[in-house]
């Protein structure tokens, strides 16, 4: 009875070739990765409601091993795959890095002409803040994030040492290296706020020049004016630092740190007032 030819000669033609290359070549197409996750899932977590719900999972997965596993045929000598924080992920106190969005990029260790440098008598350490900075754009340019403890793990030294790197390499270019402590706005550094209040007020540029300078979206921009405004609003109040943190809903830190800025760079009203006029037009 289970003879699939037996099958063909008694259903109607297109029905019988259905079933007879489903009986026939069923099992074989099952036979991948995909099939496998989801007897593996209708095996040990028969719980899982429903071949439906199994299916989205596995496919779920299957998708996040093809994003996170790319084929390395192509990769050059010395790049390497590495798993990183979501460049336009949102990120807030207390979220953990399980409930934070990755994303797979490819990192050139070496330059491709970096034992040629060294024959020519380049420094190491100058071949290491290059590669430093190169590691930061990469990442960036593959919508990912990197920190300082990720690239001192990628080329093997302190997280300290990567910092001094990354200040020499941004005060030479005059330009901020885009990691996630300035895209996230995340740790103590006033470094990338210090400049994006520079580029601001002092030199006048506008939204749109100040993302492309810095790399930061036009989303954490519009954050620190309206940080900046908040708390300078307070200031030429009288508010002090405690009194302006309870009306702003910003921590004291912050509202320390940005009371510095304003007094380095005497902000003034009408820098102020002009900022917001152009913010309008951008």
């Amino acid at each position: 009875m289970n003879d699939p030819l037996f099958v063909h000669r008694r259903l109607p033609n297109e029905q019988a070739s259905k079933e007879y290359l489903n009986t026939t070549y069923g099992a074989a197409a099952q036979k991948t990765f995909t099939g496998a996750m989801e007897a593996f899932f209708a095996n040990e977590f028969p719980q899982l409601a429903g071949d439906r719900a199994r299916r989205s999972v596995v496919q779920g997965i299957v998708e996040m091993v093809h994003q996170f596993y790319p084929a390395t045929s192509n990769l050059r000598q010395g790049q390497t795959t590495w798993v990183s924080v979501a460049k336009n992920e949102v990120s807030s106190y207390g979220k953990s890095i399980t409930e934070t969005r990755m994303v797979p990029v490819i990192v050139s260790l070496l330059a491709v002409d970096e034992a040629q440098q060294r024959r020519d008598g380049k420094r190491l350490r100058d071949i290491k803040r290059e590669a430093v900075a190169r590691a930061c754009l990469e990442i960036d340019a593959q919508g990912g994030c990197v920190t300082g403890s990720e690239l001192a793990i990628m080329f093997k030294t302190s997280p300290s040492t990567v910092g001094k790197y990354i200040a020499q390499w941004e005060a030479e270019h005059k330009q901020l290296l885009p990691r996630r402590g300035t895209i996230h706005d995340m740790g103590p550094t006033l470094t990338h706020k210090k400049e994006i209040c520079r580029l601001l007020f002092i030199e006048g540029k506008t939204v749109s020049q100040v993302v492309n300078l810095t790399k930061h979206s036009t989303r954490a921009i519009d954050r620190y004016i309206t940080n900046f405004r908040q708390v300078f609003t307070c200031k030429t109040k009288g508010l002090n630092v405690q009194e302006t943190a309870h009306a702003t809903k910003l921590s004291q830190r912050l509202v320390e740190e940005y009371h510095r800025l304003f007094d380095e760079y005497a902000v003034t009203s009408i820098q102020f007032d002009a900022l917001l006029k152009g913010l309008s037009k951008n």
